[in-house]
């Protein structure tokens, strides 16, 4: 089924007019401030925090949202380094507290091996208005190039050109809703002027690794970890996850640093996007949070053994 979007014209780009118009329908459903904050600032009896940016978004909602970054203590320079980053997409919901999840429980035990960087929510207005775009209807997940137009992916890419730090492992989290197809999917179409075709959203997690920089056997190790907690979605009938051949069980390739992805912010080996179904009647918002959390424990156990 192919969904019209209700603001434009068909076939036409959005102008200034447009954008004004869905920026106006946009409403506050959810509080950063209650939700995500306290958990970020309850961490800091265990580790640095440190604010990387913040968003002035007066204008638009009358707010103005901190960044903040969340650093293991022992931070050593010969320990290998790496980053999870969540909320790039503010309304995946497990992806922002699947990275708090993380650092509340896990973190610290692997951070005599490792350096822990994590940043919890890079679009914190996406987490409040549970929206895909920033409020000039850009998605910052293809703003993370030099030209990106994402104030939220420049403000990251900024700070970590300035801890001056080669990455090992990044894992950016992330989640696949059945919204994407009743709303972000046409709004981008109307917005480009472009045609939408809709695909089947997958039952179960999969991840996304990088067509110009693979690493097979790290998705594989990040699928046996999340399979523990929820279930792997099956590719459909042409061998197919959202429009895209499989290349092994529950795991997709896109071009990373092409598209912008956040995925291709650092210079990190070993890179993966995972992606949660929370929409599906076989998981809760639980499972989809410790999925994400499985996920970065197997990429981590991965590293580790490679290391070793």
């Amino acid at each position: 089924m192919n969904t019209i979007y209700h603001i434009g014209t068909v076939g036409q780009p959005w102008g200034e007019a447009e954008k004004t118009q869905w920026l106006s329908e946009q409403q506050i459903k959810r509080s950063f401030f209650d939700e995500v904050l306290p958990a970020i600032e309850a961490l800091q009896t265990e580790f640095d925090i440190e604010q990387y940016g913040e968003l002035n978004y007066q204008q638009v909602c009358g707010k103005t949202y901190p960044l903040y970054a969340v650093k293991s203590r022992n931070w050593q320079s010969d320990k290998p380094t790496i980053l999870v980053s969540g909320g790039v997409h503010g309304y995946e919901t497990s992806g922002v507290h699947g990275a708090l999840r993380f650092l509340q429980t896990m973190a610290k035990a692997y951070s005599d091996k490792v350096n822990v960087l994590v940043l919890p929510c890079i679009s914190p207005w996406g987490y409040e208005t549970i929206n895909r775009w920033n409020p000039e209807a850009i998605d910052p997940n293809r703003s993370f190039s030099s030209d990106g137009k994402a104030t939220e992916a420049q403000q990251v890419r900024q700070y970590l050109a300035g801890l001056n730090t080669s990455f090992a492992l990044h894992i950016d989290l992330h989640e696949t809703t059945d919204s994407d197809n009743s709303e972000f999917r046409p709004a981008k179409a109307a917005r480009d002027g472009t045609v939408n075709k809709n695909w089947n959203i997958p039952d179960g997690y999969y991840t996304v690794d990088d067509t110009e920089h693979p690493c097979p056997a790290l998705q594989k190790a990040i699928i046996d970890s999340v399979a523990k907690v929820t279930h792997i979605a099956e590719a459909g009938e042409n061998g197919e996850l959202i429009g895209e051949k499989i290349a092994q069980f529950g795991v997709i390739n896109y071009a990373k640093a092409s598209l912008g992805l956040c995925g291709s912010v650092t210079d990190a080996p070993l890179v993966s996007t995972t992606e949660v179904y929370p929409d599906s009647p076989s998981t809760t918002p639980e499972q989809c949070i410790q999925a994400q959390v499985a996920a970065i424990i197997g990429a981590l156990d991965y590293l580790l053994q490679q290391k070793s």
